[in-house]
């Protein structure tokens, strides 16, 4: 089960009570910069892992500003649509609600109140300059959620260029015949994901399973296919390019 440091207590608790219940999870957003596209990229991943652990989501964004720009973003970065409005999130009775917001924010009303730490850097206009906007994605996954990050001269160039290798190891992997992930990779993914949506931890999986011989390269393509459920970093983008 997902568990996550809500910012209200400062202690670590299940991100729902009931898994099957339908789940109102509620991005708030202030300004169109990328601390708002790491809040609104923390809301994505939790919405992934809340489906993949079962749980039907309704995600909403909130935004005094920047209604349209955040919806776009959210596009570009392969983030999953949101609704609109504290009008439909007021209908919808007593479903259970977590909320995502930039540390410090506050964040009125019941719920597990999620804070991530600001990002700075580049405008976030920069998302329109990028050929793969999932060099950002990468980017902004590589720390902790609490922890601040700033993305220097060549930060999303070089996590394009490892994005690129990872790519093509996948795409090379696949010309092997596909085999299961192996039960202790998938229980490393798992572990990694449901403890406070540890992103850092599941892409260290990821590079701890290259270095182990006797995972077959079929089985590191599946375990690739299965973490991108989460990471949504198309790594099957380049299959058929291997050379």
């Amino acid at each position: 089960m997902l568990r996550i440091l809500d910012a209200k207590t400062g202690e670590t608790v299940p991100a729902v009570h009931a898994r099957r219940a339908l789940t109102r999870v509620e991005v708030h957003a202030s300004g169109y910069d990328l601390t708002a596209l790491r809040v609104l990229l923390t809301t994505d991943l939790l919405l992934r892992a809340l489906e993949l652990g079962g749980t039907p989501v309704l995600p909403l964004l909130t935004a005094d500003h920047h209604q349209a720009e955040l919806h776009a973003a959210a596009t570009t970065l392969g983030i999953r649509p949101f609704e609109d409005g504290r009008d439909l999130a007021a209908g919808l009775g007593e479903a259970q609600v977590v909320h995502v917001t930039a540390a410090g924010g506050t964040v009125d009303g019941a719920g597990v109140t999620v804070a991530v730490a600001p990002a700075g850097g580049p405008d976030a206009g920069v998302l329109s300059t990028l050929d793969d906007p999932a060099a950002l994605r990468l980017a902004l996954l590589d720390a902790p959620r609490g922890t601040a990050v700033h993305l220097g001269a060549g930060a999303l160039d070089a996590a394009g260029r490892r994005l690129g290798r990872l790519r093509q190891s996948v795409a090379h992997w696949a010309r092997s015949p596909s085999r299961p992930v192996p039960e202790k990779v998938r229980g490393r993914l798992r572990d990694a994901w449901e403890d406070d949506l540890d992103v850092p931890g599941v892409l260290g999986v990821l590079r701890w399973m290259e270095d182990q011989p006797e995972i077959p390269p079929g089985a590191r393509f599946e375990t690739c296919a299965y973490a991108d459920r989460l990471l949504a970093l198309e790594l099957t983008r380049d299959l058929g390019r291997a050379a």
